[in-house]
């Protein structure tokens, strides 16, 4: 019997000195858990970010690729206008040289030139208005897409608190 009484008493003690240190490495392992989870959580929302940097960079390339196209368009289409303009000049001044004398023929072909004139302009303010119309659909398109990427970013966001307050009660169930 005392035996048995020494046995359970030593078995008390034993146990009475081990749970601090066995509660403590389980506490130590659960931080070590949520501090892996968290880096890991951490890379996530780094790797997103430069997914994120990387499409707004692309967007921005494009941007200017499509203003510099813009540009040269516009160019061009000044080009022509000076061109155009030079060749009716000498052709009205042509005109004016040989045909002083017969003023219903350099009218019919002021009016034909006019109406070319007219016509090129017409022209061209179409194409311009083509340019921003792609202008305003392309700005549409960006503005879509960063509306996007934030709704993403934010959907991780809550995603990662959600995990870390599920950590959190886990933590605090395991700790009590």
């Amino acid at each position: 019997m005392k035996r048995q009484l020494f046995s359970a008493l030593a078995l008390t003690i034993a146990t009475i000195a081990i749970a601090p240190i066995a509660n403590a490495a389980e506490t130590k392992s659960v931080e070590n858990i949520q501090k892996t989870r968290i880096e890991f959580l951490e890379n996530q929302t780094k790797a997103i970010t430069n997914v994120q940097q990387s499409r707004l960079s692309g967007l921005d390339a494009r941007d200017k690729s499509i203003d510099n196209i813009q540009k040269a368009r516009l160019a061009f289409l000044e080009d022509q206008t000076k061109a155009v303009t030079d060749v009716q000049q000498s052709r009205l001044a042509g005109l004016d040289a040989r045909d002083k004398s017969i003023d219903n023929i350099q009218k019919t072909r002021l009016m034909f030139l006019e109406d070319q004139t007219k016509a090129i302009t017409d022209v061209q303010q179409s194409r311009l208005a083509g340019l921003d119309a792609r202008d305003k659909s392309i700005d549409n398109i960006q503005k879509t897409r960063l509306m996007f990427l934030e709704d993403q970013t934010k959907a991780v966001t809550d995603v990662q608190q959600s995990r870390l307050e599920g950590l959190d009660a886990r933590n605090k169930s395991i700790v009590r």
